[in-house]
Parts: C-alpha cells; sequence; structure tokens
C-alpha cells in the first residue's frame, strides 16, 4: 500500500461539500518524520452554526425517510469502506503514526459498529400492549433526537467516530463531527464515503478545529447530543457543560488498565499479552494495559521475559511491514511520557527498560519512544495513579488475589481490565468483584463487539449509556409512549379519579 501524501489543506465538510471557513490554519504533522504535511483550517463559532443549520434544514426529511431505506444507505456505506479499508488506513498512519496492520484492524472494528447499525430497523422496534385497560391498548416507539455531535479524539480517528455517527444517523438523527486536530484527514474520507453511498447533503458534517469548535456544539441549542472520547478532566468538562446547556451527553474519559497474572496462569501467554497490549500503537489506547498486577511469585518469572521483549521491539515507520510500534503522536506527547518516566525513577521504581532517547535511522526527528518496563511500582506512585499513554508499562507485585481485586478497586479509573489464570472460580470471583467496566479473562484488550457496547466505570465514563450497541440506540433515541382509546370504549361523563387498569 503506497503511503498517504495529500498535501491539501484539511477543511470542513457541511451540507455535502468541502467548506475552507473562516477560521485560522494550523500543521498537521507526520510523526513518524515531524514533518508537517498539511494545514489544517480551525473552525469558528460561524462554521460551527453553519453546520448545525444545514442538518437542522437536513433533519425533518431524514427523520421520515423509513428505517429500511436508512439502512440500505448504511449497507452501501459498508461495502465503500470494505472497499476502501486499506487507503483509510493508510491516512491514519500518514497521521497518527500506528503500524499499518493497526490501522486496517482499527477500521475493522469501525466497519462493526456500521454492520450493526445497518439492523436498525430491527432494534427501532417499540414495544405494545393491548388492552391494558378496558378497550385501551399501549405502546412506545423509539424517535431520533435530530441534530446530534460527536467530539473525537487522536487514537483513534477511524474507530471512535464510528461508534458514533453510524447508529445515530441510522436512528435518524443528522450529525456533526469535531475530529481531533492533529489527525484529522479520516474524517473527510468518510464523509466523503457517506455521500457516495447516498446519505442526502447535511445529514453528515465535519468541522474541524480545537476548544472554540468544541465549546460552540456544547452551546448551540439546537444541537440536542454530545458522545465524547478522550481525557477525563476534557470528559467532565464537557458532561457538566452539556448539563448546563440541557444536554444529553456521553462521555468516555481515562483508564489506567490493569493485567492480573495468577499463579496458574501460563506465563508466556500472560507475557505475549503484555507485550501486546501494552506496547500495540504506542500505548496510545484507552484499553491499553498500563499496570501488570503480579501475583506471589509470578514476578520473578514473567520480569525478565518481558524486559527482553520489550527490548526488542521492533520500533519504526508504520508503513514498515516490519515495524511492532510507530511513533507518538506529537512532540509534546513525547515530552510528556519521558517525563514521566523520569517520575517514575525519581519516585523509586525499578527502571527495568528504558525507552528514552531513541533515534530512528532516517527518521531521527521523528516521535520516537522505545518500550519501557519499570517493577516494583508502589500504588503511591504518580506513574502508577496517572494516565501515560504510551509505551510504559508498570510491574506491581501483590501477595494474592484478594490484594490484586482491591488494589484494581481502589484506582480512580475504571475502564477496562483483565486477569490470566487457569482456574475457573478464579475467574468468576474476578468477573463479579471487580468494579471496571470491561472485563477481560485471558483476553488482553477487552473491547466489547458492536451489538454489546463500550464503556468504563467510575472516572472513566460520564453519562448514563455506554457507546454502540442497543445503548448507543437509547442514547440517540427519546422513547414516546402512546395510549389509545376509541369512542366506543369510552365511557361518558367526566372522570376526576387517577385512570386505572379496569
Amino acid at each position: 500500500m503506497q503511503p498517504f501524501t495529500d498535501t491539501r489543506d484539511v477543511v470542513h465538510y457541511i451540507g455535502g461539500q468541502r467548506v475552507e471557513g473562516k477560521g485560522s490554519t494550523q500543521p498537521v504533522y507526520n510523526p513518524a518524520t515531524g514533518e508537517v504535511t498539511r494545514q489544517l483550517r480551525l473552525g469558528t463559532v460561524e462554521d460551527v452554526n453553519d453546520a448545525v443549520a444545514n442538518a437542522q434544514a437536513a433533519f425533518p426529511a431524514w427523520a421520515d425517510t423509513p428505517p429500511l431505506r436508512r439502512a440500505r444507505i448504511m449497507f452501501k456505506f459498508l461495502e465503500l469502506m470494505k472497499e476502501r479499508t486499506d487507503e483509510l488506513a493508510a491516512i491514519i498512519t500518514a497521521e497518527h503514526g500506528k503500524v499499518f496492520s493497526d490501522a486496517q484492524g482499527e477500521v475493522a472494528r469501525g466497519i462493526d459498529v456500521i454492520e450493526f447499525a445497518c439492523g436498525i430497523p430491527q432494534l427501532l422496534k417499540g414495544d405494545y400492549t393491548e388492552q391494558v385497560a378496558t378497550g385501551l391498548d399501549n405502546w412506545t416507539m423509539r424517535q431520533p433526537l435530530g441534530v446530534v455531535a460527536g467530539i473525537t479524539p487522536f487514537n483513534f480517528p477511524a474507530m471512535v467516530p464510528c461508534w458514533m455517527f453510524p447508529v445515530a444517523i441510522a436512528a435518524g438523527n443528522c450529525f456533526i463531527l469535531k475530529p481531533s486536530e492533529r489527525d484529522p484527514s479520516a474524517s473527510l474520507f468518510v464523509a466523503e464515503l457517506l455521500k457516495e453511498a447516498g446519505l442526502p447533503d447535511g445529514v453528515f458534517n465535519v468541522v474541524q478545529g480545537d476548544k472554540t469548535a468544541v465549546d460552540a456544539l456544547i452551546e448551540h441549542p439546537d444541537v440536542m447530543a454530545l458522545s465524547f472520547v478522550g481525557s477525563t478532566p476534557i470528559a467532565k468538562y464537557i458532561y457538566e457543560r452539556g448539563a448546563h446547556f440541557g444536554k444529553r451527553v456521553q462521555a468516555l474519559g481515562g483508564a489506567k488498565n490493569h493485567l492480573v497474572v495468577m499463579p496458574d496462569a501460563d506465563i508466556e501467554q500472560a507475557a505475549d499479552a503484555l507485550i501486546g497490549a501494552g506496547y500495540g500503537a504506542a500505548g496510545e489506547r484507552c484499553m491499553a494495559i498500563s499496570v501488570a498486577v503480579l501475583v506471589g511469585d509470578v514476578a520473578d518469572k514473567i520480569v525478565p521475559i518481558l524486559a527482553e521483549r520489550a527490548r526488542t521491539l521492533k520500533i519504526g515507520n508504520g508503513m514498515n511491514p516490519e515495524s511492532e510500534m510507530g511513533p507518538v503522536i506529537t512532540k509534546e506527547a513525547l515530552q510528556r511520557i519521558e517525563n514521566y518516566i523520569q517520575i517514575g525513577v525519581d519516585e523509586g521504581a525499578t527502571l527495568v527498560e528504558d525507552g528514552r532517547n531513541l533515534k530512528i535511522e532516517g527518521h531521527e526527528n521523528g516521535y520516537f519512544t522505545g518500550g519501557t518496563l519499570f517493577d516494583n511500582v508502589k500504588p503511591n506512585m504518580r506513574i502508577y495513579q496517572e494516565e501515560i499513554f504510551g509505551p510504559v508499562l508498570s510491574c506491581v507485585r501483590v501477595d494474592d488475589f484478594a490484594s490484586a481485586v482491591n488494589l484494581i478497586n481502589e484506582h480512580t479509573y475504571g475502564n477496562g481490565v483483565s486477569c490470566y489464570t487457569s482456574d475457573g472460580n478464579v475467574a468468576r470471583e474476578f468477573g463479579r468483584r471487580i468494579q471496571v467496566g470491561m472485563v477481560g479473562i485471558n483476553v488482553p484488550i477487552p473491547v466489547p463487539m458492536a451489538w454489546h457496547g463500550f464503556g468504563g466505570w467510575k472516572q472513566s465514563l460520564f453519562g448514563d449509556t455506554h457507546a454502540y450497541g442497543e445503548e448507543g440506540v437509547r442514547f440517540y433515541t427519546k422513547q414516546k409512549s402512546i395510549m389509545q382509546r376509541w369512542p366506543a370504549s369510552i365511557a361518558k361523563g367526566a372522570e376526576f379519579a387517577m385512570p386505572t387498569a379496569k
């Protein structure tokens, strides 16, 4: 596959066409080289207003479109996404840096949600009860909200938007996407595939930008709901501000995901899981494993294996098929990650492998750091408490299973967790007792499939519903209950008592 090399400015997509907008520009970088590749047009309040107006104008006809016809457009979009997967993956690798095979996997997981959304006629069915009282029937239906918006992170520029807009659009809403300004090009590629699939103009819009665009979406009275994935401070901000303006909000925040290795686990399998889940995508995944909880004598067995594998990671440009790990997203992210490594050293953790100051031949200006491994990390250390969002794996030693569960349950975040064991009772108790939203048993990254929904607990989720799945359908629709009686069954005379079933 050829690398993505488009140098045109990244603009907005409003009313079915690319729009330059009125804002200033900022550079988009290739993190593997550190070079500026494109300029991004930042959205203004006026640009957001324009997008909302176009979506609002398109909404009545789209909401009235039969669900089956909406699903057929989604089927066409699904086929186009399958045909063009490699092109989209190359765009992701060029601007995010993750290896091409990982980018392909990201697109594939987004496609899963599109396939789920193709079943929207079944998902929108309501309930019906005949004769709830004499001559009286009652039923419920689900109807779209109107204009809804998604604010998405840099780490999955295709998959995370797909958690939102396919379900929202198939359910009859019009959607505005505000993608990350760090890797924005995937959003325009998706917008043009939707138009090719037959989606009416104005149903899907893209406004590029930063906090100005986000705040404009939060404050706009015609935006009925907001979906967000990103850090916990921003998730909390959007949740609180959205509530202030009377919006429905679904805000997924940060994570500090643990993987427990029990003494009876297959050590080689557990080591493979920790390396792949800890260093894949340079640790820039909300479901990355950043803490290994090593029970009993496991640490002395597994840490040397982890050290060797971290030391021999193949790191390079994501378009190189031999690369196992690419760069991190920005120079600032690189500095933050390597500062955390120094913090861990200063706090007294054992630095087993130090990934700092890595230079890749031919990519000396790229934002590369190696796989870092800490041992003897304590719960009071910042590298344990805070989300680093980079290829840094911390090993915490505990005496027994109960200590492992308590350690995880006391953490601020509750996004994802895993336990490696061959004991069925341990697995059952872990699943029951752990205070985390997504749990894996001998599965390192337990990302639910499209029909199950994605979301954490505690400071990892603000709002009442998880992303995609039936939770997503409920989030992007509102229930209406209808009670019906016809004149022949209505008793004469006013009734002053509360109606009852009779």
